[in-house]
């Protein structure tokens, strides 16, 4: 029996997002059994919009996040799958039928995700940067997953609702909801898989600020935590042995740099271990010189290498407060920058 698919797609003031990203669904192939698009107390005309292209509209009385939003779209869901898709993601034409196959030709399968294409919307170098490492870190990440996404990832909704959904209470923001989902089902016992060809494209625009606010406060921090408290960090996607020593390697070099006044002799040590860091992502640039030109890789190299420092300094962070002192709330973390009003579109 071919299985059924109902669409979850969280919203907080989306109207302009869904209207290409409900349209890409409604033409899907096969059509999914319903949309349901969950209104999380916008104040624009989301709702409005979503029932324009037919989908049906489940309003929240206040804002609770996309964590608590999936939720409740899931439990209101009627179809034997359930796929997630943001409100800022356009799912590809073939995107739909994969997901159905995937399923249908594994019994024992629980869940599977894809990732953002190589063509994302948003111009200007972060927008880009970001958005493309999000591509290249899921195209080479194991088929036979560790961890769940649900920019664009569907779950047999047996086990959606066995395993709780979302930790909304723990996440009450956009986060890693996802993320502790997929290491909840992998503890059970579920398999999770990574399929390639699920794509979409993603629409969101990046400023540098905006994101390392959402990569340390919403991710990082959060991440440290999860894997320091006895989840473990599997060598895959973010977490990659070779993701793990490029952060030793600029950490290394910053404090080298530090220190170089001293001593002069470790300027070259640290201009050799950000060396090192290029070689070992030496495929990532080749993938960004092939997407987009020798300049744009180039200009992306100090991006990345601030992406590792903060990466790293929000590790030591997370380690010192579980061992020194008293351990950031699992809600999220003191960052004040980061109190704004939870988004359910957002995409961290």
């Amino acid at each position: 029996m071919v299985p059924r698919v109902s669409v979850v797609v969280p919203a907080y003031n989306s109207s302009r997002e869904l209207r290409e990203c409900l349209p890409a669904l409604v033409r899907s192939v096969p059509t999914p059994l319903e949309i349901i698009v969950v209104d999380d107390a916008s104040t624009d005309d989301t709702s409005r919009v979503a029932t324009e292209y037919g989908a049906i509209v489940l309003p929240l009385a206040r804002n609770c996040g996309p964590a608590a939003a999936r939720n409740a779209g899931g439990r209101a869901a009627r179809g034997d799958i359930v796929l997630f898709v943001d409100a800022d993601v356009v799912v590809a034409a073939e995107a739909m039928g994969r997901v159905v196959h995937a399923f249908e030709n594994d019994p024992g399968l629980a869940a599977v995700f894809g990732s953002y294409d190589r063509h994302p919307r948003a111009p200007g170098l972060v927008s880009q940067y970001r958005n493309l490492l999000h591509h290249y870190t899921h195209q080479i990440g194991r088929p036979e997953a560790s961890t769940f996404w649900s920019g664009c990832g569907a779950i047999r909704r047996s086990v959606f609702i066995g395993v709780g959904g979302f930790d909304a209470d723990r996440f009450p923001r956009p986060s890693i909801e996802d993320i502790e989902l997929g290491y909840r089902l992998r503890v059970a016992g579920y398999r999770i898989r990574l399929d390639r060809e699920i794509q979409g494209t993603h629409l969101k625009r990046w400023g540098l600020l905006s994101v390392i606010r959402t990569d340390v406060a919403s991710r990082a921090v959060p991440w440290a935590r999860l894997m320091l408290t006895g989840r473990g960090a599997p060598d895959d996607l973010n977490v990659r042995w070779d993701q793990r020593v490029s952060v030793g390697l600029v950490g290394l070099a910053v404090l080298l740099g530090i220190a170089s006044p001293l001593r002069t002799e470790l300027t070259g040590i640290a201009a050799g271990a950000l060396a090192a860091v290029l070689i070992i992502n030496r495929r990532w640039l080749g993938f960004l010189r092939r997407e987009c030109g020798v300049a744009f890789a180039l200009m992306c190299v100090p991006l990345h290498l601030v992406y590792f420092l903060y990466s790293g300094l929000s590790f030591g962070y997370v380690w010192l407060a579980l061992h020194v002192g008293s351990a950031p709330s699992p809600r999220g973390t003191p960052i004040a920058a980061d109190r704004e009003p939870r988004r359910a579109k957002d995409d961290p």
